[in-house]
């Protein structure tokens, strides 16, 4: 199957107050999680929080990741559906998109699992439910494209983001909106400032405070042991609010892993403009997800 045919889609279990939320779809006649198809190259965790406020009437905050659900539609496409762990934010007002959705219901747990039609969203909803309360979450980015370093004659700490990396920067801003940033942090270079700064915008001016300790050594060699050090950075400030840290490519790898106790970085290379959602509960760090 051509991947061109795919169909991807994204929604969210939404909590408010210990509830969870379910839309009823007369089309289908069926009880789902809030969810819908992405539009064009739209980022998952974006068109989960647009089909959410579309089917819920509730802006949603971004928690944690979810399992991804697979299937084959009738047609013999293939179809993914990315889903998020989501809090409401504010009182939230009526179901936008009233063709699809004629009822919303807040329960239980355990009665919207009984009440959920399909049991890939019946387990999607369990996974939810046996997390612990979440305690700090945080997004950690790799810097926006900057040029060529050998075509960069000047100081490397003061090579700027080119146009590839301006509009990178503005994506991420985007991404990080149903996330809902308190604190942003950079390391030294200015191309990392840079790609927080379309961030610091679209949240009122919020601060971007600069930390060396999340700046990658001169020498690759030493990029596993500077990593401890940003690891441990890392763990000190997560629990000053949601926060956003922009940090490089050479320490992001090996950060990842010390965090999750691996050996192995290779799983967390990062690309330019590419960022992670990480989610903790307690001292426990879950699955790191690529946004």
């Amino acid at each position: 199957m051509n991947e061109a045919t795919a169909v991807r889609a994204a929604g969210g279990v939404l909590v408010r107050d210990g509830r969870v939320c379910l839309v009823h779809r007369p089309r289908y006649d069926d009880w789902a999680l809030p969810k819908g198809k992405l539009d064009n190259d739209e980022p998952p965790i974006l068109g989960a929080a647009r089909e959410v406020l579309e089917e819920t009437g509730q802006t949603a905050r971004v928690r944690a990741a979810l399992p991804v659900v697979s299937y084959t539609l009738p047609d013999g496409r293939p179809k993914t559906v990315d889903y998020w762990l989501m809090e409401t934010v504010g009182d939230g007002g009526p179901v936008q998109d009233t063709d699809e959705v004629d009822e919303v219901a807040w329960l239980p747990f355990d009665e919207a699992a009984t009440r959920l039609t399909y049991a890939d969203e019946r387990a999607v909803l369990e996974h939810a439910a046996a997390l612990p309360p979440i305690t700090s979450v945080l997004v950690l980015v790799r810097h926006a494209h900057a040029g060529e370093r050998k075509k960069w004659s000047g100081n490397d700490a003061l090579r700027p983001i080119d146009a590839q990396g301006q509009a990178e920067a503005e994506r991420f801003a985007a991404i990080c909106g149903p996330i809902g940033p308190e604190r942003l942090i950079t390391a030294t270079p200015l191309r990392c400032k840079q790609t927080l700064e379309p961030v610091s915008a679209a949240h009122g001016g919020l601060p971007i405070v600069v930390d060396g300790a999340f700046a990658e050594p001169a020498d690759a060699d030493e990029a596993p042991a500077k990593a401890k050090l940003a690891a441990q950075r890392l763990l000190d400030v997560r629990s000053g609010g949601r926060t956003v840290i922009c940090s490089q490519g050479k320490i992001i790898p090996h950060l990842l892993a010390t965090l999750l106790d691996e050996a192995d970085s290779e799983p967390y290379k990062t690309a330019k403009g590419d960022a992670w959602l990480l989610t903790w509960t307690g001292d426990r760090l879950l699955e790191p997800a690529r946004l």
